[in-house]
């Protein structure tokens, strides 16, 4: 019997689902050729380009009895030894595994706290030819061959459009991912399932390994979280100035826990003196008149006298002004008609004389 009359196949490299006997054309194939069909296969009989028969694991002899539609499809004038032109495609039935899904771009996702995020995910998935018959008229069609390569590539464009109905549906704001990466995970499994079987494939698993934000995102929500983790601010600051001045070497060469007590003690006052000199120094720079040079050193020749300034804009205004020229700040406190003693602006009598004033 010629070597033709043996028809098999050996997946060798491990990534192929579907192959094609022969590759190219149509095989002569003799009424009584031996086909093996292993445990992880089964052989689809094709026939003038119509599915007859298909095969499941074991060795198979090609009669009219296993083919039944042979008898109408072949001459037997030559009592049942007639070649015929036919083609076999061996389909890969074991699981898939190592796929890998991801999205090619960010998703736009709006979130309840951040209102709109960019989101990359990515994951692996698992999955098996169900019904071999329809995968391969519905899929590989007249392809000689087909690898899971070709598989993950094509399915990744159902899983990524399903990912994107899902994660709104079940995500209200990223902060909370962790706790829902199951949920999204068995929703993505129901939703992408049903598009696996209407092309004869059926998902086993499927991992989602992580949804992230973009870096920037990340960095915001570490600073807000440590901005959480500090809680009082003021507190915070004086505990940073006493463990500097807490650091720094004593002047006459003291050390040990007494004058690690003494430079926290002291820090602690020190910053809290230095935030009141600060807000001092601000409040006499803004009253008008108070001699304060708020310029910056260098402005104006030593010994001139300061130019009085608006302390609500800071722009210069000439001498003996009531409002400044540029916003309109009332440059003086109002005075008390009777004795022109000076008045606070809210007040209604003044607390020298008692005068009415309004």
């Amino acid at each position: 019997m010629a070597a033709m009359d043996v028809i098999e196949w050996r997946d060798t490299s491990g990534k192929e689902i579907v192959r094609r006997w022969p590759e190219f054309g149509a095989g002569n194939i003799r009424l009584g050729s031996q086909l093996t069909v292993r445990e992880s296969q089964e052989a689809i009989f094709f026939r003038d380009g119509k599915a007859l028969d298909v095969f499941k694991a074991g060795r198979h002899t090609l009669t009219s009895a296993n083919l039944p539609l042979l008898g109408r499809l072949i001459n037997l004038p030559f009592g049942g030894k007639s070649p015929f032109q036919a083609e076999v495609y061996f389909v890969n039935m074991r699981t898939l595994t190592g796929l890998k899904w991801g999205t090619s771009s960010p998703v736009v996702f709006r979130d309840s706290e951040l209102t709109m995020v960019q989101l990359r995910a990515f994951g692996g998935y698992t999955c098996r030819v169900a019904d071999a018959q329809l995968f391969v008229n519905e899929v590989v069609g007249t392809e000689s061959f087909y690898t899971t390569m070709e598989v993950s590539d094509w399915l990744r464009d159902f899983i990524v459009s399903r990912f994107n109905d899902v994660l709104g549906e079940v995500l209200d704001t990223v902060l909370d991912l962790p706790k829902y990466y199951d949920e999204i995970g068995q929703a993505m499994r129901a939703r992408v399932g049903e598009d696996f079987r209407n092309y004869g494939l059926e998902l086993i698993d499927f991992l989602i390994e992580a949804i992230t934000p973009p870096q920037a995102v990340l960095d915001m929500i570490d600073k807000r979280a440590g901005m959480g983790a500090v809680g009082d601010m003021g507190r915070f600051m004086q505990y940073q100035a006493a463990q500097a001045i807490g650091d720094m070497p004593s002047a006459e060469g003291g050390g040990g826990a007494a004058g690690a007590g003494m430079g926290l003690g002291a820090g602690a006052g020190m910053g809290a003196a230095i935030m009141q000199t600060i807000q001092q120094a601000m409040k006499q720079a803004a009253t008008p008149g108070s001699g304060t040079d708020t310029t910056s050193a260098g402005a104006e020749p030593a010994g001139a006298a300061p130019r009085p300034r608006c302390p609500n804009c800071e722009s210069e205004v000439p001498e003996g002004a009531k409002f400044c020229p540029e916003c309109g700040q009332p440059l003086r406190a109002p005075e008390c008609p009777a004795c022109n003693a000076e008045v606070p602006a809210d007040a209604r009598f003044c607390p020298e004389c008692g005068q009415k004033l309004r």
